[in-house]
């Protein structure tokens, strides 16, 4: 069906995980006829579930695109995840969309992963209305959900429905803009009867009605004055001031029903249409669409329409081991077609359009263009990556990307067999084209590969995802953490070795005068030498074998850091000293040294920045003491505070999960490398003795 730009709508569903969005996109998407059965995520027949790393945990994993027709409008809907493991899919959707049908649960009201994606569509400014989901469910609460989306989000909510009885009761509703009562048929059909308000809820409604009137005339001056005088405003009237508030979001309607038994949705897509914007409100609610030109760095503005030249934003990719790679992305201005040539001005490079497709939930739909407004997706881009812009070559314009996403969580991976190990690198920065959220690096001080991510699911599901899609297994182990050793005193040794028994020998003899460095200032060598006591070529050998031997200090094997060493004197022979002897000797003598120079371990400390309730201000805080933290300070924010501390890595090393569970994953952080300090003595001793294999293995 061709639609024009005004019937548009591109909307994504939000809430908590569990709240019952993929049953509501389901059934949106059977009631338009967009496919011909009512998915459910409980079987595995859900059409926007479709990753089997999804069906096992009956979650929503990564964001889900599907399409309908409905009444007119053509509504782009993307089905997002709720559980904080996967909110940065959730906040990228947020980014293309116009709208949002946020869900509350009649049970439970509003949880803190609403909360987070709510700031997520503050952001966007994403235009929202509200449905109140699991109405069939016991001890279900529709004004209960309103109060409580009103408290904790701090938003006006406008009910426009109320319920025909709650909990097993319920049969369906009262629209309180037609006053008519709809029961539905408890089979998951959609179908339903219209009739009369019945007798029971009749002053209620009214009064319900009345106050839906009086809020929903406050968007509008001429309604408000019309209202306070007692006039009749029509239901036309009603119906745009109803849109204009959703539109500048003074207010969140909200209606009422059951995703999973597909009552009240109908009315729920009536209202998609009716108040969340088009393209072209969107634009207009925004000040255009801004970019910059990325020849000159001005701004420019694209306004929505198939007219302007081609922009897009791309905004999420899927990795496919057979098909390759697609890029999803949505179209701002302008059109585009296959077999077109289009530019990344991110990545200064002309990319080749050969096939066009709409998302159907696992399925693709080839299309010979798309235009403003769509959202579409194109295979095999070569240089292109989530957060990039497409537009057109000879008008180019740029968007700005995402905002980097910091992993709060690392575990060291070990590929089961050797063919992992040669698959690994390459399978795991395709995933990472898939979920920028992920991180992969090997770490120097501990030789480990670290795969990091925001939590232990998102890990989990990625290396699922490794196995399942690119036949690469790996292991997670805990990191090791990178200690490192120096000394505190000051010793001067002979390091010398001497090897003179039958033919060439070798010999080497070095003096060296070893001392203690101020924190953080590594490895300094001076050479003293003076009246050729040791020939100027045997010196940088020498260095060499004290470099070497600082890779691997006498405590528990860890490398030595922070020392000076002076060599200032020596002897050796004409014929059988080398460089190797004099390497040698370099290197027997720091090891020697360092024994009888008081060394000690010291561990990296971290820098960190928490963010928790104001609630679990004194939990954190005292669980940060405990892990031998210091506190530096809090910070007061809106409804929260933000702790600085600087705190050991061994004790935060598993701190995503655990501040999760202290905070009930209301709690956020932020990590960086402070510096290192030593090790208390009842804590080194433990350390020395559990590292004591690995230091014998390797001499």
């Amino acid at each position: 069906m061709e639609v024009s730009l005004e019937r548009k709508r591109n909307i994504s569903i939000i809430a908590h995980g569990g709240a019952g969005k993929t049953s509501l996109a389901e059934a949106m998407l059977f009631n338009a006829g967009a496919v011909e059965r009512l998915g459910k995520v409980d079987d595995g027949t859900s059409h926007l579930d479709f990753e089997p790393e999804e069906q096992k945990r009956k979650i929503t994993v990564s964001a889900a695109m599907h399409h309908y027709d409905w009444d007119g409008c053509r509504v782009n809907v993307i089905d997002t995840p709720g559980y904080s493991n996967f909110l940065t899919e959730t906040r990228d959707s947020l980014r293309v969309v116009g709208g949002a049908v946020v869900i509350l649960s009649a049970i439970s009201g509003v949880k803190v992963q609403t909360e987070k994606i709510w700031e997520f569509a503050d952001e966007f400014e994403v235009s929202r209305i509200a449905f109140v989901n699991k109405m069939d469910r016991e001890r279900a609460g529709y004004l209960r959900a309103v109060d409580d989306m009103e408290k904790v989000l701090k938003v006006k909510g406008v009910p426009m429905q109320i319920p025909i009885g709650e909990g097993h009761g319920f049969r369906g509703l009262v629209d309180l803009v037609s006053m008519k009562a709809y029961l539905y048929k408890d089979d998951g059909s959609g179908v339903f009867e219209t009739g009369e308000v019945p007798k029971e809820l009749e002053s209620e409604a009214a009064a319900m009605r009345e106050n839906m009137i009086a809020a929903v005339a406050e968007s509008d001056e001429a309604l408000t004055e019309k209202y306070l005088n007692g006039d009749e405003i029509s239901k036309e009237e009603l119906l745009k001031a109803l849109r204009e508030g959703v539109l500048t979001r003074r207010f969140i309607p909200v209606y009422l029903g059951s995703a999973l038994r597909n009552m009240g949705v109908n009315l729920l897509m009536d209202a998609v249409n009716g108040n969340l914007p088009s393209p072209l409100d969107k634009g207009a609610i925004r000040g255009h669409i801004r970019g910059v030109d990325p020849r000159n760095g001005e701004e420019i503005e694209r306004e929505p329409r198939v007219e302007e030249p081609f922009s897009a934003f791309v905004f999420k990719s899927l990795i496919d081991p057979y098909t390759g790679k697609l890029s999803i992305f949505r179209v701002f201005s302008g059109s585009l077609s296959a077999d077109s040539t289009v530019l990344n001005p991110t990545r200064d490079a002309r990319e080749k359009i050969s096939h066009l497709y709409l998302m159907e939930g696992k399925k693709l739909k080839e299309v010979a263009s798309v235009e403003a407004g769509d959202i579409a997706a194109v295979s095999k881009l070569k240089d292109t990556h989530i957060g990039d812009t497409l537009s057109d070559v000879a008008e180019p314009v740029r968007f700005p990307q995402f905002p980097p996403v910091v992993p709060s969580l690392s575990y060291a991976i070990h590929p089961k067999t050797k063919a992992d190990e040669d698959k690994a690198p390459l399978a795991i920065a395709k995933l990472m084209e898939e979920d920028p959220s992920l991180d992969f690096r090997m770490e120097e001080e501990t030789h480990e590969f670290l795969l990091s991510g925001v939590g232990q699911v998102h890990i989990e599901v990625s290396v699922e995802k490794l196995k399942r899609k690119f036949g690469c297994e790996v292991e997670l182990k805990t990191p090791r953490v990178p200690y490192k050793e120096t000394i505190r005193s000051h010793v001067k040794v002979q390091g010398k070795y001497k090897k003179q028994s039958g033919g060439r020998g070798q010999y080497g003899d070095t003096w060296l005068d070893i001392s203690p460095l101020p924190r953080g200032k590594g490895f300094e060598f001076v050479d003293q030498i003076t009246g050729g006591a040791i020939p100027r070529q045997y010196i940088p050998a020498v260095e060499k074998g004290i470099a070497e031997a600082m890779r691997h200090g006498v405590l528990a094997g860890f490398p030595v850091v922070d020392v000076r060493v002076a060599l200032y004197d020596g002897t050796y022979h004409t014929v059988d000293s080398s460089e190797m002897a004099f390497k040698i000797a370099g290197s027997m003598g720091l090891k020697k040294g360092i024994e009888g120079a008081s060394p000690v371990l010291l561990e990296p400390v971290m820098r960190m920045e928490i963010s928790v309730p104001e609630d679990k201000l004194g939990d954190v805080i005292g669980d940060i003491n405990s892990r031998r933290g210091k506190i530096l300070g809090a910070e007061p924010k809106a409804g929260s505070q933000t702790v600085r501390a600087l705190v050991p890595m061994a004790e935060v090393i598993t701190y995503a999960t655990d501040l999760r569970g202290m905070t009930g994953d209301r709690g956020i952080f932020t990590m960086e490398f402070s510096h290192y300090e030593e090790v208390p003595t009842y804590l080194s001793q433990k350390i020395i003795a559990a590292h004591r294999p690995e230091k014998e293995k390797a001499e």
